[in-house]
């Protein structure tokens, strides 16, 4: 029978409440798979409610943002594209997990019972300890899960900057689970360890005594995401940072960390961010004489190379002095004021679209997907200041924009403004808007 405890939709205290795993089994516990309410996506208004929180509290106790906007705006961009896919097919993380328990499992554990709830929550958190522990040592793993970690702000925004395909490996590390924890009792657990995961990602609180022991802090993971030499493959944890303690990958934050990739990629283009890696072993791999050594590039860690161990040598890592500064956007003020609102105009499409996506055709979701897309590459090549591309990208995406909202794949945010989707002006607004843009951006200039 069904919990009737349970609830589809989260209350303000259990929303909150779920952003640092502190639900009760009893609140959390369904019977089946379609009950599991969707606990990220009912998590965006606390994600926003935080990042605005911290903002304040940065410029109260420091004096400044947490971040800087154009890093910001690529962090969100990644986690834009991350979600994507979902909006044609269920996550590969919930299908490889159903089909395992649906022809291999050995055992039945009950759904409503705490130990179900409590053994998954240990399972689940081990599971992803080791699967981002491979991220790591692996380096076609690496190469989805570096987009996290190419961001040189550490913020909350920072959390959201999130790889597009990292999911196409993790779910083999939660498998082992299908042979007995029911598929609702691991989705529940699923959401929830993402969800932790997101405050962590944060300068503004310091240390949380006792609690440094047992659990992952934002101190703890400040390490992780540092590109220092002694916080390189350190602090794998997600909830528990136990496991790095037993399986010794724990070290205390100590010096003043320095973010990012070791080699920074220097770009705001949310591809290239998604991407560069594996351009990078494509060359590698050719380049990388003998079939072992070319299979080792793909299966090695990401610092490996003929003749060094499995995980390259430390001394190449490059020193850090903590004076390095961030790479920033060139782009003029207003044009970055430009790029911020032409965002939040896609995030009300890209929301609309993930609450109406069982009422529109594919075609139309292909076609709004593919406008994000461009959208987001426009935007990161003017942070950029790629030129002339840059002028050409955009322009094409008003056209684009304009023809959605013409044929009806798109619709008008403010009705009265209905005038200029028509046929004259699918040409000329864009046209216009690259003539403004190239005599706007050469009178800054």
């Amino acid at each position: 029978m069904k919990n009737p405890e349970a609830q589809g939709d989260v209350s303000l205290s259990q929303g909150i409440r779920m952003m640092f795993y502190v639900m009760k089994p009893n609140e959390t516990s369904f019977q089946t798979l379609e009950e599991v309410p969707d606990y990220v996506k009912q998590a965006t208004p606390f994600f926003i409610s935080l990042m605005l929180l911290e903002l304040v509290v940065s410029w109260i106790s420091k004096g400044k943002p947490p971040g800087r906007l154009d890093d910001a705006l690529t962090s969100i961009s990644a986690g834009v594209l991350s979600q994507l896919p979902r909006l044609f097919f269920r996550s590969i993380e919930l299908t490889s997990y159903i089909y395992i328990w649906e022809n291999y499992r050995l055992i039945i554990l009950p759904w409503d019972s705490p130990w179900t709830w409590y053994l998954t929550f240990l399972g689940v958190d081990l599971g992803y300890y080791w699967f981002h522990r491979m991220a790591h040592e692996v380096n076609i793993m690496w190469a989805a899960h570096q987009t996290h970690h190419s961001s040189e702000d550490y913020n909350l925004s920072t959390a959201l900057r999130q790889s597009s395909f990292q999911i196409y490996t993790s779910w083999i590390f939660y498998s082992p689970l299908a042979l007995f924890v029911p598929p609702s009792v691991y989705a529940v657990h699923l959401q929830f360890n993402l969800l932790y995961q997101f405050w962590i990602h944060t300068e503004v609180i310091d240390n949380l005594g006792p609690l440094e022991l047992i659990l992952n802090t934002p101190s703890h993971h400040r390490v992780h995401h540092g590109r220092n030499r002694y916080c390189i493959d350190k602090n794998y944890a997600g909830t528990l940072i136990i496991w790095d303690r037993i399986f010794g990958t724990f070290e205390p934050e100590d010096k003043k960390v320095v973010y990012g990739l070791t080699h920074p990629i220097n770009t705001f283009d949310p591809l290239k961010v998604q991407f560069h890696h594996l351009a990078y072993m494509w060359t590698t791999f050719w380049a990388t004489p003998g079939v072992f050594n070319k299979f080792s590039v793909i299966f090695k860690g990401p610092g490996w190379g003929p003749g060094k161990p499995r995980l390259g040598l430390s001394e190449e890592i490059p020193e850090v002095t903590g004076e390095e500064v961030p790479y920033s956007s060139s782009a003029p003020y207003l044009l970055k004021i430009y790029a911020v609102v032409q965002f939040a105009v896609m995030l009300v499409f890209y929301e609309e679209t993930f609450a109406n996506k069982a009422a529109l055709t594919q075609l139309t979701l292909l076609l709004r997907v593919c406008f994000f897309i461009l959208t987001l590459t426009s935007i990161g090549f003017l942070l950029d200041q790629r030129q002339p591309k840059a002028a050409v990208v955009e322009a094409s995406r008003c056209l684009v924009f304009l023809m959605l909202c013409r044929f009806g794949h798109l619709k008008p945010l403010i009705p009265f403004l209905s005038f200029a989707f028509e046929v004259r002006h699918l040409l000329s607004v864009p046209i216009a808007g690259l003539y403004i843009y190239c005599l706007f951006h050469s009178f800054i200039q």
